[in-house]
């Protein structure tokens, strides 16, 4: 999609009516700790917005997708530099593969409703959901 400076990127993993989330820990040097978050995180060197996303997803769940799998992209500026969020639409996901790392607390499939209405829900990535799930609404 871009090689243009980006900070990082986020990944929405749907499963019918759920959403692979991750409790994020509850430490004061990192932001949003103790919110239900999503997959993703910084970019490292020159890897680019897709690159970043999933090898993010590999290291917090040890789960593998593919370019192809990504959907649905947008980026929005944040200080300056992109970040990028990223939907993957996944019917036939398999919760028993999840090889939880060491990041985050715990994670869950959660129905996207919860998520969507959790006070603790990082409000960034329910707007960028919410644009995902509007535009899907919206016939061609």
């Amino acid at each position: 999609m871009t090689t243009e400076p980006f900070n990082g990127a986020k990944l929405a993993i749907l499963v019918g009516d759920r959403i692979v989330t991750i409790l994020r820990d509850d430490r004061p040097d990192i932001p949003w700790p103790a919110h239900w978050d999503l997959p993703g995180g910084g970019r490292e060197g020159e890897e680019t917005p897709e690159a970043c996303v999933l090898r993010e997803l590999q290291e917090e769940l040890g789960v593998t997708l593919a370019k192809d799998d990504l959907l649905w992209g947008m980026s929005e500026l944040s200080q300056g530099s992109a970040i990028w969020f990223f939907v993957s639409e996944q019917p036939n996901f398999e919760c028993s593969t999840v090889q939880f790392g060491d990041e985050g607390q715990m994670w869950k499939l959660a129905p996207i409703d919860w998520y969507l209405e959790h006070p603790k829900s990082i409000p960034t990535q329910k707007a960028r959901l919410r644009a995902y799930l509007d535009q899907r609404k919206t016939p061609s």
